[in-house]
């Protein structure tokens, strides 16, 4: 099994910068592939905000370009997300989430419990 923690978020004025972390307990049967950052406002479905390979390929929202960047430390299982220039729209509950290669079991998604991004305008 792998459990995500995050940690960061909270409440900025717009224009600001936030950032968060997302730490993985990886098991000896398991592996990590893509881990990324997902959004969910209040009434929208969850929505992907960036993602990154274990090799560093990263791919993000077209409404995050250039604003936030995601970065990894395999080392320490670990996902970062830097927000700056944020917006009001980017208010939601953002969720780690990891692609897990299970021994026996093959793929698996995992997530984080969420943490809270206020932009005020």
């Amino acid at each position: 099994q792998v459990q995500l923690v995050e940690s960061g978020g909270g409440w900025v004025q717009a224009g600001g910068s936030l950032s968060l972390s997302c730490t993985a307990s990886e098991s000896i049967s398991s592996t990590i592939r893509t881990m990324g950052w997902y959004r969910q406002a209040p009434g929208k479905q969850r929505q992907l905000v960036a993602t990154i390979t274990s090799g560093d390929t990263t791919n993000y929202a077209d409404s995050v370009k250039g604003r936030f960047a995601i970065s990894r430390d395999n080392a320490k299982n670990a996902v970062y997300l830097q927000m700056n220039s944020l917006k009001p729209e980017d208010t939601a509950v953002y969720y780690c989430h990891a692609d897990v290669w299970v021994y026996m079991h093959g793929q698996a998604d995992y997530w984080g419990q969420g943490t809270q991004v206020t932009v005020s305008s």
